[in-house]
């Protein structure tokens, strides 16, 4: 007898779990898993210890911390125009994780279809069909990711009730252009489906690439669930500090799923991650953080195009695909693993992002938010195979 319930009896172990457990067992440079190794900005780790010693450690209001809320309100409106209440239309959940679990909990009805594009972020699948919804994908191919209206036009129906955009995206750092997210947005309009947003790299944009927020477009701020957090933008990936930005009545629905899934937030942490968007309100803190990226992107660019690589440039988030079909090392799997046991630089397989893996089975991904003495030691181990 299993005594597995049904919705979770078919999740398997994360890939990230397995290749990092892979690189620490080889000893290899992990450019795998996306979180920083280096420390966060000084003003946010000083922000948490006053809150710590203010005695803010008690448990959070449901909604999250009203400055924490106003300071999201304030950014909203000053980077993307939009007017926000801070009262009604913002909820602080527990990372981007929650945020995306939450909204598909409040919104989504066994049944209901999701769309989604595929490469996505692996909660997406699992989120859906805990909620009894069905994933419907729309696969996104290199090297340009070109979204065909027709073809997306086609996985709408008077099922579908969500559609999931991530942009920047991970993994494939594309950052939708505005007259795609128009055509996107017509084509919900046309529909009546909702969206979600998950904007977890919105300050992370590079070359001449803008992030443009599709709740901004005609007829979609009633009509969209952003969803963004702290971790990504100030290194702090363990503080797992998310919010949503929507309507009143679908702020409602993230409301009534958060209470009964985590009810509360850290207290100081949301303190400090207040003081850190008020920091970057008044500083250059956004324009510095994809000014390092970027040199960061490129450093490692350079490193694997030396060393024979083909590259698939990102405009935003912080992860580099490797087109992997002429290596000879198998398919995504194989050349992962090979990679990091016999060369010692550890990478994801994308096929896991896939419901299909034979569409991610010619790509790798390496992600570059990783110290300079680090990417320079994976720079060193891979020109052993040129």
């Amino acid at each position: 007898m299993s005594y597995l319930s049904n919705r979770v009896a078919g999740f398997g172990t994360t890939i990230f779990t397995e290749m990092t457990a892979l690189a620490r067992e080889h000893n290899a440079v992990n450019l795998g898993q996306g979180f920083p190794d280096f420390p966060a900005p000084d003003f946010i780790k000083e922000a948490a210890a006053k809150a710590i010693s203010a005695d803010i450690n008690q448990y959070a209001p449901l909604p999250g911390s009203p400055r924490l809320r106003q300071a999201i309100a304030d950014k909203t409106k000053r980077l993307y125009g939009r007017e926000v209440d801070p009262n009604t239309q913002v909820q602080i959940v527990n990372g981007a994780t929650e945020a995306i679990y939450a909204t598909i909990q409040g919104v989504v009805n066994p049944g209901d279809e999701v769309i989604m594009f595929e490469p996505y972020y692996d909660s997406y699948v699992p989120c859906t069909t805990m909620a009894g919804g069905i994933p419907r994908y729309y696969t996104l191919r290199a090297p340009d990711w070109h979204i065909d209206r027709d073809e997306l036009a086609k996985l709408f129906n008077d099922k579908t009730k969500l559609l999931i955009i991530n942009t920047p995206h991970n993994p494939i750092g594309k950052v939708y252009t505005r007259e795609e997210l128009q055509m996107i947005a017509d084509l919900c309009i046309e529909h009546d489906v909702l969206v979600m947003a998950d904007e977890v790299y919105e300050h992370i944009v590079f070359d001449d690439a803008e992030h443009v927020q599709i709740a901004s477009l005609p007829g979609m701020e009633e009509r969209t669930i952003t969803v963004s957090s702290i971790g990504k933008s100030f290194s702090v990936t363990g503080w797992k500090i998310g919010w949503t930005v929507t309507t009143p009545e679908l702020n409602k629905a993230v409301f009534k799923a958060h209470q009964f899934i985590a009810f509360a937030v850290a207290s100081p942490l949301q303190e400090a991650s207040a003081d850190a968007l008020f920091h970057a309100e008044e500083s250059d803190y956004y324009p510095w953080l994809a000014k390092m990226y970027q040199d960061k992107r490129d450093y490692l660019l350079s490193a694997l195009n030396d060393a024979g690589f083909k590259t698939l440039t990102p405009q935003g988030a912080y992860y580099i695909l490797l087109d992997i079909s002429e290596m000879g090392r198998g398919n995504d799997v194989d050349f992962c693993r090979y990679l990091t046991k016999e060369v010692g630089v550890a990478a994801i397989p994308p096929s896991a992002f896939y419901s299909n893996p034979a569409d991610g089975a010619t790509i790798a991904r390496l992600t570059f938010c990783k110290t300079d003495e680090m990417l320079a030691a994976a720079a060193e181990r891979l020109q052993t195979l040129k």
